[in-house]
């Protein structure tokens, strides 16, 4: 493994990718939603594709959706040990999450380059500093909604409602709801409360994030707090030459993400943009993805050159 993360450190790509986050976002998204034709049939794919998971948040509703949404799929199966698929959705969240951490967040979260989309939306945009508070909501929707509940709360075989897909996750209603209301009129005549429900809570995203950045993904995603707790220990890292570091406070000023890099490389809320590794003056951020974690960032160590 460690061949593999020296082959993409010498090529450089982390680097590419974060220049050209935008094109990754788009076709992480189109790839999560790759059948398209569905939207206008108003049908959901159902082949052997859906048992495996992707690592963004993406309704498995959704017409194109190629794959099962993590959140949904470890909701349906975490009351009961009868199901081993529940062991398969743990294993690969955590694989993924010691992977990359949030840098699925920031590159290949569909509703997270939504909200990006959003933000884009000329406006003015008002800072979420004072509302640190609010981030540790989306721990207690993991806990709440998509685990105690499931546990707690189970039929006869075992099943548990998606609680945190069926009342709270606005890509529900954005990727599946909407279209398959549009495309198929036997859905259609069936809307009702929980639909608006739905509605109200995806309308209140949106205007949020024209204003503020990732609202969903600061205070309400529990995928997000899920890889933020992989953040510290993820192969994927960011470092800080403290040689080179001046202290400017770029870094802070320019994370939407509220993070200040040069005082804490592993913070929950990084979503691994890199924007604070663009405007660095001295050149002090680095990134890595490797095993290695004894050196700390510093120049002189061959893991750290993206």
């Amino acid at each position: 493994m460690e061949k593999f993360f020296r082959w993409i450190r010498e090529k450089n790509y982390f680097s590419v990718l974060r220049k050209n986050r935008g094109i990754v976002q788009g076709a992480a998204a189109l790839m999560t939603n790759a059948h398209l034709g569905n939207f206008l049939k108003g049908t959901i794919y159902t082949g052997g594709a859906k048992q495996v998971c992707v690592p963004g948040l993406n309704c498995y509703s959704c017409p194109g959706a190629a794959g099962a949404c993590p959140v949904g799929s470890f909701q349906a199966v975490v009351g009961s040990s009868k199901f081993n698929f529940s062991y398969y959705i743990a294993g690969i969240l955590i694989l993924f999450g010691t992977l990359m951490g949030r840098l699925i967040c920031g590159f290949l979260c569909p509703f997270g380059w939504f909200q990006d989309l959003i933000h884009k939306i000329p406006s003015k945009k008002i800072s979420t500093e004072k509302l640190k508070y609010l981030r540790y909501l989306k721990y207690v929707i993991l806990v709440v909604t998509v685990w105690l509940l499931g546990v707690l709360i189970v039929n006869e075989v075992g099943g548990s409602n998606p609680y945190f897909c069926k009342y709270i996750c606005p890509q529900g209603i954005l990727e599946g709801g909407i279209p398959l209301s549009i495309a198929n009129a036997s859905i259609r005549a069936t809307l009702g409360k929980l639909f608006s429900w739905k509605l109200f809570i995806l309308l209140s995203v949106v205007v949020l994030s024209i204003f503020f950045y990732r609202p969903f993904c600061k205070w309400i995603c529990p995928l997000g707090a899920f890889y933020a707790l992989f953040n510290k220990i993820s192969f994927y890292k960011y470092h800080v030459d403290e040689s080179l570091c001046v202290h400017c406070g770029k870094c802070k000023r320019t994370c939407k993400m509220d993070v200040d890099m040069s005082t804490n490389q592993s913070a929950l809320e990084c979503i691994r943009c890199g924007k604070c590794v663009d405007v660095c003056p001295t050149g002090a951020i680095s990134t890595s993805l490797s095993v290695c974690s004894s050196c700390k960032g510093k120049s002189t160590c061959k893991s750290n050159k993206s």
